[in-house]
Parts: C-alpha cells; structure tokens; sequence
C-alpha cells in the first residue's frame, strides 16, 4: 500500500513563543514491499516524520495518505485501528515489559483484537522459531541479550500481521555485528512482502543493499532522496 505526504509541516507548541517547527513542507510518496531508510542527524525531524506516517501523531498542516484513504482528517478511534492493524512498531529501545515472558511479550499487541487464544499463541510460536527464539518463549525478557531483545521485538511487532514495519533508530544500541544481523532479519520480512520505514543516521542501515531507497532529512526537510 503506498503511502503519500503532501506539504506535511509538524509544529510543537504551535502559537506559542517556543514554537518548533519539526518537518517544514515534506512532500514524497514511499512505495510498497520496499525498505525505506528515512536518514539524518538527531534532530533533523526523521522520528517525527515517522510518527505521523503511524498514526502515532497528527501534523500540524498537509495531508498523508494511505493508499487512497487520508489519515491525517480520520477521527483517533479510526486512526487506532488503522495502527493496530496496519502498523507494527520497533522502538529504539524495544519497550519490552520486564516481569513477563518473551511469549507474553510476543502476544500483547493482539490482546485488543480479541482473536481466538489458541490460534494467537500458535501464530506467535511460529514467529519464535522463525527468529531462532523458541527455546527462549518461557524466559523473562530481562535476561535476553541485546540481540535476543531486538529479535523479540521484532516478532511483537509482526503479532498482528502488519502490512507496515516501522523501526526507530533500531540499531541505535546494538554493536556492528547485531546491527548486521538485524538487517539480515529485516531481508526476510521484505522477501515476504512487508514494507518497511526505518529512521536511522547507521551506515550499517542505509548503506545495506537490503535498503532500497534513502531519504536524508535535515532541519525538518528531505533533502536528498
């Protein structure tokens, strides 16, 4: 499902003195079953731009589309849904909850779904084993490593079969090897037709033949790509 922005502008504190203005005109179309490297300097508005694009806030001004639906006028329970059900989110710091299991994790994103118990615990065994994690399913995540930590996350997000990944910064706290692996794990999910946003100033990640388009951003503006 392609996805479109058109003249986005992201102020914070908008009509205040400390007014901010995040992403000034962004305007670009990210087509499907590709990885899009969104690149940039801390600062440069990628995250920001990220969270629009999720659902996980609204611009101040501009339009995106999802497909031929427009989300940036939808009504936040619409936008809800279209996030539980579209989007699946990797977060820099994975968020995992400690005191649960690496299952447990796993399956929380479905809970609001209501979907049939059985046939969600199965859906995310196979997402386990699919990332060489099953025989960690009845571990505390606290005790995983990073790289086991990033791979848990990754199967959380996958839970609702999203047709959207979106990972922030993920590399950000993993050595080079796990970043390497990272983006080998991410070849698997676009060979199965996943589109995937990723924000990231890595050369790991935007240098990695797996990333088919990088968009550099600076100041809240794409400037290359």
């Amino acid at each position: 499902m392609r996805i479109s922005l058109q003249d986005v502008h992201k102020v914070f504190n908008q009509g205040r003195p400390n007014a901010y203005p995040a992403i000034r005109g962004v305007t670009l179309t990210i087509e499907p079953n590709q990885v899009t490297c969104l690149k940039g300097a801390s600062g440069s508005g990628k995250s920001t731009l990220l969270s629009m694009i999720g659902c996980l806030s609204r611009p101040t001004s501009g339009r995106i589309h999802l497909g031929e639906r427009m989300l940036s006028s939808l009504p936040e329970r619409f936008l809800t849904d279209i996030r539980r059900h579209t989007f699946g989110f990797i977060f820099q710091q994975f968020n995992l909850i400690s005191g649960l299991t690496v299952l447990e994790n796993v399956l929380l994103p479905a809970y609001p779904l209501a979907p049939d118990f059985k046939q969600l615990k199965k859906s995310a065994n196979a997402l386990l084993e699919r990332f060489g994690l099953q025989h960690k399913a009845q571990s505390q995540v606290q005790w995983l490593s990073g790289g086991e930590a990033q791979r848990v996350a990754i199967c959380r997000a996958l839970i609702n079969d999203p047709q959207i990944l979106i990972a922030d910064e993920p590399t950000a706290n993993l050595d080079t090897r796990l970043s390497h692996a990272f983006m080998g794990q991410i070849r698997q999910l676009r060979e199965i037709g996943k589109t995937v946003l990723i924000t990231s100033h890595d050369p790991v990640v935007f240098e990695s033949p797996v990333v088919d388009r990088v968009i550099e951003l600076c100041d809240g503006r794409v400037v290359e790509g």
